[in-house]
């Protein structure tokens, strides 16, 4: 497959190299991206290339056709963050989990929106995929209205362990998801008006 997944109309998404670690330490490093994550507090440098690249670079092995992927802004070769569309290790067979990551410099311009429909839609047409799910705190907004926009519906609401309490955590997070007969339902109707 190579190191690029795809692209869309404004990304570039392609395969993590070790020379993405400053980036993604840069990434973890604003409060505001981490503030739903783990309340603001930066990822430590070597936590990045101890843990987070290595994990990203396995799926590629684990997981053929799925992983983690830098999201590169087309117009200005910028590094944006990263998307993910992977299959976790107690999912059903057909079921991978959404997940994305932005500066916050790319907030509030359609990017995620445009990212998660483009792998949620690879997914679906090339590899079989029969259900994504996706997950955030219930008091992050912004990520809701992407999953939303991105055709996935309200399943629950479930008050998770985490390690440390946050703020909005007594809220509890939510499960989004989409089918393979819904996202062919939404992909007719798209073809049908454009």
């Amino acid at each position: 497959m190579g190191d690029l997944l795809l692209t869309t109309e404004r990304l570039l998404l392609r395969r993590f190299t070790w020379d993405d670690v400053d980036h993604l330490v840069a990434l973890d490093s604003d409060p505001a991206v981490m503030r739903f994550l783990n309340g603001g507090v930066p990822t430590p440098r070597e936590v990045v290339e101890r843990e987070t690249m290595p994990r990203f670079l396995a799926y590629d092995e684990r997981f053929p056709g799925f992983g983690c992927w830098a999201a590169i802004d087309r117009a200005t070769a910028e590094f944006l963050g990263w998307f993910a569309l992977r299959p976790e290790e107690d999912s059903r067979p057909g079921e991978v989990e959404l997940g994305y990551r932005l500066r916050a410099s790319a907030w509030g311009r359609g990017l995620a929106t445009e990212g998660s429909r483009a792998l949620i839609d690879r997914g679906f047409a090339e590899f079989g995929v029969v259900r994504v799910t996706a997950n955030t705190m219930t008091v992050n907004a912004g990520s809701r209205r992407v999953m939303e926009k991105a055709g996935l519906r309200f399943v629950r609401t479930y008050f998770a362990q985490w390690p440390e309490v946050i703020e909005g955590s007594e809220f509890g997070d939510v499960e989004y998801a989409l089918t393979r007969d819904e996202w062919e339902v939404a992909s007719a109707a798209r073809r049908g008006t454009s």
